[in-house]
């Protein structure tokens, strides 16, 4: 839906230059494209219905507030809509997960097979031990799939949780019990139950989680459900909604393609917030969910917050200012220093994780891209890498010594060829010559020749 919705609007913001109030004609014209990327999306038919409604309530007539075009103005109100939709009645868009009980805290993870409970049973504790300071065991009910069990021994381990032993032979009630009664004994603050999936909704699924639900008496339960799934997200939603009394939602997969619809229909439909998005495969690859947030990414404004926050999580601050210190010095950029810039990205989340929360007007050409661009630009990242580790130590200090004969050796050593080496020393030149005018003053002076950008605004006037 992100990249759809964004493009749709755009041309949307393009064709209404020029005129200098909301009406009728023009929000019909703007309702189809936002119609029909959420149905292209995979948006329950309802919850497009009544979010196109209270968007024609609140547009139609409005004035244009200040500079801002029509069009701007309409993709003001779709993001604002699509914040309310999906944070309902929770505080600036964010549900925080409830942990108001006498220890252990049960937490019961509910969902299909395939949508991720296990590896987000273990991301929730990782979560919560770094980001609440909770002592945490889990455990899983899962008796039917084979090595679920043990996949939650592996995923626990590194989250730096601990796990409770069970065996495919016992009753999922049985385990559970025995593991609130451990949890009990040894103090741990949360105890997060990971229970059995089905390929589809069954009888025998809903009557056993409802049974663990009532022994438990669990102050979180919490549905996990694949953000990829579309139509069948909301069918599967609606079959635990039935079944248990859900309390909040995880939405795995968020960092696929089509991310958007099942957040908005889960919300909708279950009436249970959306408290957590999976953002990657990695252990800490959780995010709390931020309604605000996720609409300003789905509408092409970006999360500058979450890219705030992924560089302070991933980059070495000590590093980075021994390199500016390094730079003022008058040392010079050398490829050791280039090969780390390249290592700092990766622990950011790589290109797409990074190009994901830029606005599209920053992002330009790249902000296009799609998901085979973005891997074969990752690809061509972790070929760099490659290529400088093949280097001497000495070469990465004096790259000036990389002739023919070095070259060849790199290449054959990387296992390219000595094209790929000559394209690697030629982006390293460029970051160097750029990094020759950030000195003394050199940097100033770049940012006065930017000047014309700080005018840019994102779509609603987010500047």
């Amino acid at each position: 839906m992100a990249s759809t919705l964004t493009d749709r609007l755009s041309r949307l913001v393009k064709t209404m230059r020029g005129q200098a109030r909301i009406t009728e004609d023009n929000v019909q014209d703007m309702l189809r494209e936002v119609r029909m990327a959420l149905l292209e999306a995979d948006v329950a038919l309802p919850v497009v219905r009544d979010f196109i409604a209270r968007v024609k309530e609140k547009a139609l007539g409005a004035d244009v507030v200040g500079s801002l075009s029509p069009g701007q103005a309409l993709v003001g109100i779709v993001n604002r809509e699509l914040a309310a939709t999906m944070a309902g009645n929770e505080i600036g868009g964010i549900s925080d997960i409830n942990l108001a009980a006498q220890p252990p805290a049960v937490i019961l993870m509910a969902g299909l097979q395939g949508a991720g409970k296990t590896t987000t049973t273990a991301k929730l504790a990782k979560h919560l031990i770094e980001k609440r300071k909770k002592k945490v065991l889990t455990v899983s009910a899962d008796v039917y799939r084979p090595a679920a069990i043990e996949q939650l021994k592996v995923v626990t381990k590194q989250a730096g949780a601990e796990w409770f032993p069970s065996s495919a032979d016992d009753k999922p009630l049985a385990i559970a019990l025995a593991a609130l009664d451990y949890a009990r004994k040894h103090y741990f603050d949360v105890l997060l139950v990971d229970t059995a999936g089905r390929l589809a909704i069954d009888q025998v699924l809903m009557q056993e989680i409802s049974e663990l639900h009532h022994a438990l008496n669990p102050v979180e339960t919490l549905f996990v459900v694949d953000a990829m799934q579309g139509q069948d997200a909301i069918n599967t939603a609606k079959a635990f909604k039935e079944a248990l009394p859900l309390t909040g939602i995880v939405l795995t997969k968020m960092d696929g393609d089509s991310r958007g619809g099942a957040a908005l229909s889960v919300r909708q439909i279950t009436g249970a917030p959306i408290k957590f998005a999976g953002v990657s495969e990695k252990i800490d690859g959780l995010e709390v969910f931020d309604a605000q947030r996720h609409a300003g990414r789905v509408l092409g404004m970006g999360d500058i917050v979450g890219l705030v926050e992924e560089v302070q999580k991933g980059v070495d601050m000590a590093a980075a200012q021994k390199l500016v210190d390094k730079v003022r010095s008058g040392d010079s950029f050398d490829l050791n220093d280039f090969l780390s810039q390249i290592s700092q990205m990766k622990k950011m989340g790589g290109l797409a994780g990074l190009m994901d929360k830029l606005p599209t007007q920053l992002t330009g050409k790249a902000g296009s891209m799609g998901p085979a661009d973005m891997d074969r630009a990752e690809r061509d990242m972790r070929r760099m890498e490659g290529i400088i580790c093949s280097m001497t130590p000495l070469e990465r200090r004096k790259p000036d010594l990389l002739k023919a004969t070095r070259k060849r050796r790199v290449a054959q050593g990387a296992g390219v060829q000595v094209q790929e080496v000559n394209r690697v020393l030629k982006q390293y030149e460029q970051m160097r010559d750029m990094m020759k005018k950030m000195k003394g003053g050199g940097m100033m002076k770049m940012m006065k020749r930017m000047g014309g950008m700080k005018g840019m605004g994102g779509p609603g006037g987010m500047r």
